[in-house]
């Protein structure tokens, strides 16, 4: 991997070490030397303990919580490579925090997004390599390159594992109507119909499920987000499927395991049996459910970032699975 005449180095922060360590095994290059701590204040000091002079640097961060702590990690980190002369820095981030402030929901509101945005371009990034944004016209916020990942082949191919032959005894269930296309095409990739949750929302994190559109009755239903967060939207329509729908079993599949708030005695307590979630966001042993099954991106990030290296393209990487 030397196609530039310049080394490749994987640098993480505190956010996400396993990710980066899967990254840089699978690339078989050394992860990065370097500190992220704090001075008693809590001012961040980020340290580099190797030239990466002329280097194309990865930093793998994901900007989940504490949000703000692991987004001025990345940015600080990202400056003192700009200072070190790095010749190209790519931002790696598995989750993309502010991703839901992406519009005016209603006056004087802030478009957060966009300035986390201006922040990492700023501070010196040259491209963002990221997962399942919650918005995809995020894209359009940078004024660098942005390679957006889907997670969406890697979760199908795991469940196609269980649907084979037995496609007619599944339905790929949206749990809103922002997330039809979503499951719409993992459906597509394993063979099985779509139903779809209409809810409406009272206010930030409470949902109400109003109706199930579609059949369900006597079906092992998978449900398809991008994100948990409180888990309202996606218990709420686990239990509303079984108990005003009919259905036998319910699977969940995500990208983002975020689980604040209540998320863990939400899942605990739901009509779930197995939630299948990507590991872009980091789970605390004492969040960990059996009901969990996780499933690594290093591979997935590692051949995104060896086609960055190498100049290939990425888009193809989502038509797999």
């Amino acid at each position: 991997m030397n196609s530039h005449g310049k080394d490749i180095k994987i640098f993480t922060l505190n956010s996400n070490k396993a990710v980066a360590h899967g990254i840089a095994d699978c690339l078989g290059v050394p992860l990065g030397k370097s500190d992220c701590a704090t001075f008693s204040d809590g001012e961040i000091a980020v340290s580099l303990h190797e030239s990466v002079r002329g280097s194309d640097c990865f930093i793998v961060q994901s900007t989940c919580s504490p949000v703000n702590d692991n987004l001025m990690e990345l940015l600080i980190m990202i400056d003192a490579m700009k200072r070190a002369s790095a010749s190209s820095i790519t931002a790696v981030v598995p989750y993309f925090g502010y991703a839901r402030q992406d519009r005016k929901a209603k006056a004087r509101d802030p478009i957060s997004s966009k300035l986390v945005a201006d922040l990492i371009t700023t501070a010196g990034a040259d491209r963002l390599l990221t997962m399942d944004l919650h918005a995809a016209q995020i894209q359009g916020f940078f004024n660098i390159p942005v390679d957006h990942l889907v997670g969406a082949p890697m979760l199908a191919k795991h469940m196609k594992k269980k649907v084979e032959g037995h496609e007619d005894e599944f339905v790929v269930v949206s749990p809103d109507l922002g997330s039809v296309t979503r499951a719409r095409n993992f459906a597509a990739k394993i063979g099985c119909p779509i139903a779809i949750i209409d809810k409406r929302r009272q206010r930030a994190n409470v949902s109400e499920v109003m109706n199930i559109i579609g059949e369900v009755r006597g079906k092992k239903c998978i449900l398809v987000d991008d994100m948990i967060d409180t888990a309202g939207t996606l218990c709420n329509a686990a239990n509303a499927i079984v108990e005003k729908g009919g259905a036998t079993e319910v699977y969940a599949c995500a990208s983002h395991a975020v689980l604040s708030g209540p998320a863990i005695e939400r899942i605990r307590d739901s009509a779930i049996k197995e939630c299948i979630l990507l590991d872009t966001v980091p789970i605390p042993e004492e969040k960990m459910l059996d009901k969990f099954t996780i499933l690594s991106t290093a591979p997935l990030f590692a051949e995104a970032i060896e086609r960055i290296y190498e100049d290939k393209p990425v888009s193809p990487m989502n038509l797999l699975g």
